[in-house]
């Protein structure tokens, strides 16, 4: 799994285990939601710490928590 595809794999856990959209996480973190989809489509596959981090915010969750599902600790080249 390549790195983009685990964070478009855990916004989704994210959001589904807040029982919020996107756009409802997005909003509450006071960021446009368009940065998050462009994530989710692969129009971005090189996210901003910042962004995924002012994601975290709108959902109450650290960043730390956001990257601790075990598929994060891998290689993009194994």
């Amino acid at each position: 799994m390549k790195t983009y595809e685990a964070v478009i794999k855990r916004i989704k856990e994210v959001s589904k285990s807040r029982d919020m959209t996107i756009c409802d996480i997005c909003l509450k973190a006071g960021m446009s939601p368009s940065n998050i989809y462009a994530i989710i489509k692969g129009r971005t596959i090189l996210p901003k710490i910042d962004t995924i981090k002012r994601f975290c915010e709108g959902a109450g969750l650290t960043l730390r928590e956001f990257f601790e599902p075990e598929y994060f600790n891998y290689r993009d080249d194994d």
